[in-house]
C-alpha cells in the first residue's frame, strides 16, 4: 500500500489566495453559448432568453472570472456584429469552428448573464484579422462613461453606466498556425505593446494580458515567451498559458501525471518571464494568467483541421463535448493544486469551459442541465481555499509511467485562513488500484479536529469510466470517514483514484 506523510504549517505560506485562479471561460464555439447560457425557448429561460437552470449551476460552482468571447473565436469576430437590435445583426462565417455565428448573443447579453451569475469579466480583443483601433473602439465602448461616439452607442444600446471590464486579453493562442491571423513572437509583440499603450490612453486602470504558449509541446515554447515580453514587458500585467490534458494510448498513469506537466509549464513560464526581467532591468514582477486548462480529448476531436469544401456551415454545431469520468476528476483535482501550489505567480486561471465544450456543466436544448465530474474538485477549491496557501513538506512513495518519471502517488496541496480559523487540505490519489495511508502533521497549523471530509471515487458497480450523463449524480463527493486525528496528526486511508477534501479547525491569527 503506498504512503505519503505531510507537514502543514501555517508559518510557511506562499502568498494569498488568488480569488481570480478560480475563472471559466464562455466561448462562441459548439453550444457554450447556444442552448448553453443562452436558449430563449427553453422552459427555464429569463425574459433575457439566458437559462437559468445553467444560471443556477453556474452560481453553485461559483467561477469568479469568466473569459469571453475566446478562444480561437475571438480572431475572426467583429463585437460590433453582437450590438444593438437583434435583427439588424449579421450572420457571419466562424473561420475557427466552421460555423454560423448568428449574433443573437452579444456584449449587452453576456453583461447581463455576467451580472446574473456574480463574475467578473475577462474580455478579450481580437488580434488576428483586426488590431489597435477595434480594441480601442471596444474599449471605448465599454468603459468610457459618455459623451462619445462609442460610449454613446453603448448609452443607445441601453447601458447608461460603463460595463467598466478591467481585465483585458490581447488576443489569443497568437503563436499557434492554426490561428486566424497566427503572428511571430516579433509581429505579436510589438502589436500588444502598441495596442496595450493606446487601450491604456483610455483606460488607465486596466489590466492587460499577452498571450503566451498554446502548450508546453509548442515548438516555439520558451522562445515565444522570451521574444514577447521583451517586446512589451512594461506594457502588459500577466503572460497567458494554456494547457490540456487527455489519456493517451491506454495509458492512464501518463495521463494521472498530468499535473507534473503543468508544474513544469508554470515554473518554466516564471524563470522565462524572471530572466525578461532581469535582462531589462524591469523593476515589476510579471504574473501568469494560465486562463485556459482542462482536460479535453482532443484524440476524439473529430472538429479539428481542415474542413471538405462541401462541409455544412451551420450554427452551433455539437463540438468537444466530451463525458467527463471518474479519472478526469482526480486528474483536475490534480490541476487545481498544481495552480494553487503556484499561487504566488499564477494569479489568474480559467477553467474551459464552463457549458456543453469541455464543460463543468451539460446542458440539452430545451432538457435538463447537470453537473460534470469535474465541477466537483473546482467547487470545493473554489468555495474552501480561503486565506493563505500553505507550502506542503509531502514525503510521497513514486511511480513512474511511459511518459514521466518519480511521480508521487499522493498529491497535495493546503490552505489555511487565520480570520476564520479553518484550513483545507486538498489530496489525489494517482493509484490505479491501490488504498494509500496518508500522515499528516497539523501540529503547525494548531488543528485538533476535522471539520467536514468528503472523497470523490468509484463506488459500488461504478469503475474509473463513470460519468454523470445517465445519472447526473452518480459521482460526486460523499462522506469519509476513513480517518482519525490524534494529537495534532491527521491519519486517513486513502481510497483507490480518489479526490479527498479536508476542513480543519486551525489557529486563528
Amino acid at each position: 500500500m503506498p504512503a505519503a506523510r505531510l507537514v502543514l504549517d501555517a508559518a510557511f505560506s506562499i502568498a494569498p489566495v488568488p480569488r481570480r485562479l478560480f475563472g471559466s471561460f464562455v466561448e462562441h464555439m459548439g453550444r457554450c453559448v447556444y442552448t448553453g447560457i443562452y436558449e430563449p425557448g427553453h422552459p427555464s429561460a429569463d425574459d433575457q432568453g439566458l437559462r437559468t437552470d445553467v444560471l443556477e449551476l453556474t452560481r453553485r460552482v461559483g467561477p469568479t472570472v469568466v473569459r469571453y468571447p475566446g478562444g480561437n473565436f475571438v480572431s475572426n469576430y467583429r463585437w460590433e456584429d453582437g450590438i444593438g437590435p437583434r435583427e439588424d445583426r449579421p450572420r457571419r462565417l466562424d473561420l475557427a469552428w466552421h460555423s454560423v455565428e448568428t449574433n443573437q448573443f452579444g456584449l449587452h447579453e453576456f453583461d447581463a448573464w455576467a451580472q446574473k451569475a456574480g463574475t467578473e469579466v475577462m474580455m478579450a480583443v481580437n488580434l488576428g484579422t483586426r488590431g489597435l483601433q477595434e480594441a480601442c473602439d471596444l474599449l471605448e465602448y465599454t468603459n468610457h462613461p459618455g459623451g462619445t461616439y462609442w460610449s454613446d452607442r453603448r448609452i443607445a444600446n441601453g447601458a447608461q453606466q460603463p460595463f467598466d471590464y478591467k481585465l483585458w486579453c490581447l488576443g489569443n493562442e497568437m503563436d499557434g498556425p492554426w490561428q486566424v491571423g497566427h503572428k511571430t513572437p516579433a509581429e505579436y509583440g510589438r502589436l500588444a505593446n502598441e495596442t496595450g499603450k493606446a487601450m491604456r490612453l483610455i483606460d488607465s486602470e486596466i489590466e492587460l494580458v499577452a498571450c503566451g504558449s498554446s502548450n508546453s509541446r509548442m515548438p516555439t515554447f520558451g522562445r515565444w515567451e522570451s521574444e514577447v515580453l521583451e517586446l512589451c514587458y512594461d506594457t502588459v500585467d500577466y503572460v497567458s498559458c494554456h494547457a490540456y490534458y487527455e489519456e493517451r494510448d491506454d495509458d492512464p498513469l501518463s495521463f494521472l501525471a498530468s499535473a507534473v506537466d503543468m508544474d513544469y509549464f508554470i515554473d518554466s513560464v516564471v524563470a522565462t518571464a524572471d530572466a525578461v526581467k532581469a535582462r531589462g532591468r524591469h523593476t515589476k514582477t510579471l504574473n501568469l494568467s494560465f486562463d485556459e486548462w482542462n482536460v479535453w480529448y482532443q484524440s476524439r476531436f473529430n472538429g479539428d483541421g481542415p474542413k471538405p469544401k462541401t462541409a455544412e456551415w451551420r450554427a452551433n454545431p455539437r463540438l468537444i463535448e466530451d463525458e467527463y469520468t471518474v479519472t478526469d476528476a482526480v486528474v483536475v483535482g490534480t490541476l487545481l493544486n498544481s495552480l494553487l501550489r503556484h499561487g504566488d505567480r499564477v494569479t489568474i486561471a480559467n477553467q474551459a469551459q464552463l457549458v456543453n465544450v469541455i464543460g463543468l456543466i451539460r446542458s440539452e436544448e430545451g432538457g435538463e442541465a447537470w453537473l460534470q465530474t469535474i465541477a466537483h474538485p473546482f467547487e470545493q477549491v473554489r468555495r474552501l481555499a480561503t486565506g493563505q496557501i500553505i507550502q506542503v513538506v509531502a514525503s510521497s512513495d513514486l511511480y513512474d509511467s511511459p511518459t514521466y518519471t518519480d511521480v508521487p502517488v499522493v498529491d497535495a496541496a493546503a490552505t489555511h485562513d487565520a480570520e476564520t480559523g479553518r484550513a483545507a487540505l486538498f489530496v489525489a490519489n494517482r493509484s490505479l488500484t491501490e488504498s494509500a495511508t496518508l500522515d499528516v502533521d497539523l501540529r503547525g497549523l494548531g488543528s485538533t479536529r476535522v471539520l467536514a471530509a468528503t472523497t470523490l471515487h468509484a463506488r459500488g458497480d461504478q469503475d474509473r469510466h463513470t460519468t454523470n450523463l445517465e445519472d447526473h449524480g452518480a459521482v460526486a463527493p460523499v462522506a469519509f470517514d476513513d480517518h482519525a486525528v490524534d494529537a495534532g496528526r491527521l491519519t486517513a486511508t486513502l481510497p483507490a483514484l480518489s479526490w479527498t477534501v479536508f476542513e480543519l479547525d486551525a489557529a486563528r491569527g
